[in-house]
């Protein structure tokens, strides 16, 4: 797999500071029983990097000590890490929500039976993978049968109160090297289609662009197509979107319990660092505030501002709509 942060500029994009910690996302393991081609984790069935419970329990410490309010777990698959029922029981327990980026096959492996009923019970926030509403754009991007075992999680967690009384957000990746239609729009088109043909409710919809690092920037870099796909997101750019962007709010964990602004930077191996330009830890910072301390970027920056801005919540803010699509080098 190509490194992409080489071919990644730095002091193109503009400087950021932190604000005060919201949520704490913490990625337990690049573990994952699919291999997305959009995976800007590059997870899959033979990764092994697990977060031990140790971690696991620092973790805890920095999410009630700093004041965040939200733990969103993420991966690979994040249910797969032994840890996790318990750090999901232990934060419920301290008043915390909690997010569970789920990618619904997941609800099917052995011994996750019993997985859904254990996240309505806890109250957890569901964030679901569903890139498109046709099966064959999710099989082609995901892998063969995922899109039925996908509407099987969902069903069930449909049946145990998600969509209605329980959040259940759905996520959706464009397939290419383009920005993501208007949220608002593509939203009513994923109700009408899962609604209509199979009876699915959901939440909400959040659409994030594909970011240009690890399996989806080695992918365009074997295309041709990262310095044009780069291109698009600078030009989309806007600095209104600088004020939503998850990493003034937002710190990501490693699983071994490395600190970074968010889960992109943490692909890349740029860490969170101190005013003293020490990369920290989560136990570094115990007791202590990252208050106003800079944030770490470089050109992947532009896949969160560009159009209507991405986060892991989704678009940031209405914007024009745009077909553009990054094309192969001549």
């Amino acid at each position: 797999m190509h490194d992409t942060l080489i071919h990644l500029k730095r002091g193109g994009f503009p400087r950021l500071r932190r604000r005060g910690l919201q949520t704490l996302q913490v990625n337990l393991g690049y573990l994952c029983n699919q291999s997305c081609q959009h995976c800007h984790v590059a997870a899959g069935p033979h990764r092994t990097e697990m977060m031990e419970r140790d971690t696991a329990a620092d973790v805890l410490r920095l999410l009630t000590a700093s004041g965040a309010r939200t733990l969103d777990l993420t991966g690979g698959a994040p249910e797969m890490n032994l840890n996790f029922r318990w750090l999901v029981a232990q934060a419920r327990s301290a008043g915390c929500e909690v997010i569970d980026r789920c990618n619904l096959t997941v609800l099917e492996l052995e011994g996750q039976e019993d997985l859904a009923e254990f996240l309505a019970a806890h109250q957890v926030q569901v964030v679901a993978s569903l890139p498109c509403y046709l099966e064959e754009n999710v099989d082609r991007q995901r892998g063969g049968g995922v899109f039925e075992a996908s509407l099987r999680g969902l069903r069930r967690l449909n049946a145990l109160g998600y969509g209605d009384r329980l959040s259940l957000s759905l996520v959706f990746n464009p397939q290419g090297p383009s920005l993501p239609p208007p949220q608002a729009a593509l939203e009513a088109d994923y109700r009408r289609m899962l609604g209509e043909r199979y009876g699915i409710r959901f939440t909400r919809l959040l659409t994030l662009a594909n970011m240009p690092i690890q399996r989806f920037g080695s992918m365009l870099i074997s295309q041709g197509r990262f310095e044009s796909y780069m291109t698009l997101l600078r030009e989309a750019h806007r600095d209104e979107n600088l004020e939503g962007v998850m990493c003034r709010d937002h710190l990501s964990v490693d699983w071994q319990g490395r600190v970074y602004d968010c889960d992109f930077n943490q692909m890349l191996g740029l860490p969170l660092r101190s005013p003293a330009h020490a990369a920290v830890t989560v136990r570094d910072l115990l007791g202590g505030d990252v208050t106003d301390w800079p944030i770490a970027v470089a050109d992947h920056c532009f896949g969160c501002t560009a159009g209507q801005g991405s986060s892991c919540g989704g678009a940031l803010g209405d914007a024009p709509e745009t077909s553009r699509v990054a094309s192969a080098a001549a």
